[in-house]
């Protein structure tokens, strides 16, 4: 196979979690009295971790200690409430159990705190990453477009640049697999148009599971 490595973004590639992430940030901002955003607006703030989709989803001019408390309140209710509508794209399990047969290693990184990552993964892909890292930045490894959580991945299964591929649906992704100097496959279904794609340096974008095996060498 192409890849011994395998390193998947988690939102928008491997799950669907729009509606729950859009509930969430209307939930917080209603709680604070703050007008709420539709799903696109929401779809448009993701991909740079939560503290940014708060950051974005809040009215112009408001005060760090009201960001601040949005956040938590989105951080509590995110918490309980990340599996009401959030599910796996069609073929993505099969896919990374094939992956895993062929004997490749397969990771996940999200600029998504580590609190909901963990749990996220273990439910809907019990056992079959190798590594998953969640946002971190306390521990030192920054978010993407950073490579920290990349290089994390390769670190701990022991792989390298020449034998790594990215796979994600945003420039975020992009800009981390070009940090971290892998190649990056993007995926159609996400969060992000094929225009932007294209437009931030995309030159691989697959539209189906079978052409993601494909362009992974399974």
């Amino acid at each position: 196979m192409q890849y011994k490595n395998i390193i998947f973004d988690l939102d928008g590639t491997l799950l669907n979690t729009l509606d729950d992430l859009h509930a969430s940030t209307n939930y917080a901002l209603a709680q604070h009295g703050l007008p709420t955003r539709t799903k696109n607006e929401v779809r448009e703030f993701v991909g740079n971790g939560i503290r940014n989709l708060i950051r974005l989803a809040v009215a112009p001019h408001t005060s760090n200690e009201l960001i601040e408390a949005v956040h938590a309140t989105f951080d509590k209710h995110y918490s309980t409430h990340n599996l009401v509508k959030t599910a796996p794209y069609p073929g993505i399990i099969e896919l990374v159990e094939r992956l895993k047969s062929s004997g490749a290693n397969c990771c996940v990184v999200s600029n998504k705190g580590d609190y909901a990552v963990q749990p996220l993964v273990q439910h809907f892909f019990p056992d079959l990453f190798d590594v998953v890292v969640g946002e971190r930045e306390k521990d030192g490894i920054r978010r993407k477009p950073w490579p920290d959580t990349v290089l994390a991945c390769m670190e701990a299964v022991g792989s390298t640049p020449l034998n790594s591929v990215y796979v994600g649906d945003s420039e975020v992704d992009l800009k981390t697999a070009a940090n971290a100097k892998i190649p990056c496959i993007c995926v159609g279904w996400g969060f992000r148009d094929e225009g932007l794609l294209l437009s931030n340096g995309a030159t691989v974008i697959v539209h189906t599971m079978e052409e993601l095996g494909a362009a992974l060498g399974i």
